[in-house]
């Protein structure tokens, strides 16, 4: 892609958080011109940007064309893409979000964690193209404004609910020329229930062992076999509902973890935080999908009814079951 077509790109990020803030960074990196939604950190970006240290991408300083509190204050007309990536909790109307700045020529570009998410957005927006993609990064903020990159970094998305259109096509190329690797896919559903396989194991446990981090987790063999135990429950539900992953897959995500940092996870942070975390979405869709399919998930089933537990102690409104 030339800096002219990437220029052209007028990008909008809603929910700048780490995630929203790294491929910010990088699609900018790449010459489009990227705006970005944020509350908490609204004063600070806007005086200073964002601060992004990362020892695989090199540090960046990312100053968004317009820092913005709603999306009813963006300037110039619709975006060329919308990507939004903020975290997919209960009781957060996602379509409200975004109604304001979505055009008729609006791709909507979901950065979002879990399995069987788009469907709000596609009902919202039936008439707008809808991008659905997986960040596989460690990531976390620092500090107002701040972000530290840890490792891995790929971006994987397709159309859904299915296939790979010219401007997802596109959105892929100007990721690459911004240091992104954008494994495009047109099973992007299947893609979903890869990273599940990961965030389903890792997140709720690292919770429930009270703030563990990777190494935590591995490190003991009885914990790397949970891990390892979840993961395959994972890989069952998703054959089951038609998407079966690689048998391979579950040692794979294990080793490559291990050789990763000592990492806490996005639910780990949320929770030392007393944030609202990404329970449903991440394990209580793949738990409700394993009951439609009649697949048995016990370890599944466990985690889920434990992190419901701790979510009503530290004041979570229960989810519908």
């Amino acid at each position: 892609m030339s800096v002219s077509q990437a220029s052209s790109s007028r990008i909008l990020v809603v929910g700048a958080g780490a995630i929203g803030s790294f491929y910010g960074a990088a699609l900018q990196a790449a010459g489009a011109e990227v705006s970005v939604v944020c509350r908490s950190e609204h004063d600070a970006v806007r005086e200073h940007g964002f601060f992004i240290e990362s020892k695989s991408l090199g540090d960046r300083h990312f100053r968004p064309v317009q820092t913005l509190r709603s999306v009813q204050d963006y300037q110039g007309g619709a975006p060329d893409y919308l990507v939004l990536s903020v975290k997919v909790v209960e009781g957060t109307d996602r379509a409200a979000l975004i109604r304001d700045a979505v055009g008729p020529d609006t791709v909507i570009v979901l950065i979002e964690n879990g399995v069987e998410i788009e469907a709000e957005i596609a009902e919202a927006f039936p008439r707008n193209e809808l991008i659905s993609a997986l960040a596989f990064v460690q990531v976390s903020r620092t500090g107002p404004g701040r972000v530290k990159h840890f490792a891995f970094g790929d971006l994987a998305f397709g159309n859904f609910p299915s296939g790979l259109s010219e401007r997802a096509k596109r959105l892929a190329a100007m990721l690459e020329a911004g240091g992104i690797k954008a494994n495009t896919t047109e099973d992007v559903v299947s893609a979903r229930w890869q990273k599940c396989l990961w965030n389903a194991a890792f997140n709720p446990i690292s919770v429930l062992g009270a703030v563990l981090d990777t190494d935590d987790m591995l490190g003991p063999p009885d914990g790397e076999a949970l891990v390892r135990a979840v993961m395959q429950e994972i890989c069952a539900v998703a054959a089951a509902t038609g998407h079966p992953l690689p048998a391979a897959l579950p040692e794979q995500y294990i080793s490559a973890t291990r050789k990763a940092p000592a990492y806490k996870t996005s639910m780990a942070l949320d929770f030392e935080n007393g944030r609202p975390m990404e329970t449903e979405v991440i394990l209580g869709n793949a738990v409700r999908a394993g009951r439609r399919e009649g697949v048995p998930i016990p370890r599944l089933e466990m985690l889920y009814s434990l992190m419901k537990m701790v979510e009503r102690k530290t004041g979570k409104t229960p989810a519908k079951q």
